[in-house]
């Protein structure tokens, strides 16, 4: 009987410390599902999202356009008489005056044609001397009838005669100075002079003005662009309707872009605009004015051109990334003074940098919803933070 009562001893000990251990798990069960029940679970948080508060700005208004650098002047340098070239007297690339000489063609045959027009020069001026004293030899005798009248009038005619003679010797040495002049080419005005075109030895102006080189000004260049005639047509609306502000053409400030995105130093101004609409194209020409004096700018260089179209008093912008398109229209999601998203149909109207000026929808002070667009609806509550300050946003969210 003892071994037993012993025996059942040890056995009932293992299942109470089990017993024990099943109670001890269902309180905790039961503890654990009264919390997750008991509220009917945690409250979820409003998405954070960034936003940009709406300000009213005076605001210019500018356009980037492409355009393409001229010369302020470009002259081309052809022989004006034929012959051999003997001489350059450049640098090709150099800087160059007006008058400096470039090249020397050939002078002996213009020499020579000079020297017989002197030579016919000095024969009609010692006819017209013995003319003119004939002719006062016969009027001193016409009086006394000492000589017919006819011979009278024939000394008259000779000097007369004599004289035209004398003044077509002087215009051949005038022409053949001309000619012997332009032996010498000289630069018609200053500037920048490019690569030689002939050579020494090259027969040039024989039948037609060789091109022998080509001087450009570049201290000042000009740059030649065009702007849409769209644009055109919503700038003059705008001033119409007072919300832009124009500037006269001399007030107008060029700035170009360079290939590398930098800014020329040096600000321009437009010199004008077409009045037509180029029918290819579709736009309207324009040309600016640009100082050069390092002469960085060079003539069929591409640039992008920075033109100040006017001036906005009280512009409202909104990222363009804020801006949904649908079937209705453009809008815009906001977080309102409760708390809550709504959505607010705008209008737009022209694009300055990454930003759109709206022109209708928004008057100040909204809270414009850039970065989680995708987590909120309208109606839906939202915690605002500037976009500036605002986490950055897993991908994918």
């Amino acid at each position: 009987m003892s071994f037993k009562r012993k025996s059942l001893v040890q056995f009932s000990l293992p299942l109470a410390a089990l017993a024990a251990a099943l109670l001890l798990a269902g309180c905790g069960n039961g503890q654990a599902g009264g919390q997750a029940g008991g509220a009917g679970g945690p409250q979820m948080l409003p998405p954070q999202v960034g936003v940009v508060t709406i300000e009213k700005s005076m605001l210019p208004i500018t356009a980037l356009l492409p355009g393409r650098i001229e010369a302020a002047r470009t002259s081309d340098v052809r022989a004006r008489v034929a012959g051999i070239v003997l001489q350059r007297a450049f640098r090709e690339g150099s800087e160059v005056k007006a008058g400096d000489l470039l090249y020397r063609i050939d002078p002996a045959p213009y020499q020579a044609v000079l020297d017989s027009a002197k030579a016919q020069q000095a024969r009609a001026e010692a006819t017209a001397a013995n003319a003119e004293a004939s002719a006062k030899r016969a009027n001193s005798l016409i009086g006394t009838r000492m000589i017919s009248q006819q011979d009278y009038d024939t000394a008259i005619a000779n000097q007369r005669s004599a004289d035209a003679d004398v003044l077509a010797a002087k215009a051949a040495v005038e022409s053949a100075k001309l000619n012997l002049g332009y032996a010498s080419v000289t630069a018609p005005i200053a500037g920048r002079i490019g690569r030689a075109l002939v050579t020494e030895g090259a027969l040039v102006g024989q039948g037609e003005a060789t091109p022998l080189a080509q001087i450009q000004q570049v201290d000042s260049v000009y740059v030649n662009f065009s702007e849409p005639s769209a644009v055109v047509l919503k700038l003059r609306e705008a001033m119409q309707k007072g919300n832009l502000k124009g500037l006269a053409a001399d007030q107008t400030p060029v700035t170009l872009v360079l290939e590398d995105g930098s800014d020329f130093p040096q600000k321009g101004h437009l010199l004008f605009s077409d009045l037509a609409v180029d029918p290819g194209t579709g736009a309207v020409a324009l040309r600016a004015e640009i100082p050069n004096p390092d002469r960085i700018l060079l003539p069929g260089m591409f640039v992008q051109v920075k033109l100040a179209l006017g001036i906005a008093d009280s512009a409202i912008t909104v990222p363009q990334r804020a801006v949904m398109r649908t079937p209705q229209g453009a809008m815009v999601m906001v977080v309102g003074a409760d708390g809550n998203v709504a959505a607010v149909p705008i209008k737009t109207d022209l694009a300055q940098g990454d930003s759109w000026i709206v022109t209708d929808g928004l008057k100040g002070g909204e809270k414009v919803i850039v970065e989680g667009l995708q987590k909120v609806k309208p109606g839906s509550p939202a915690v605002p933070v500037a976009a500036d300050s605002a986490p950055a946003l897993p991908a994918g969210q």
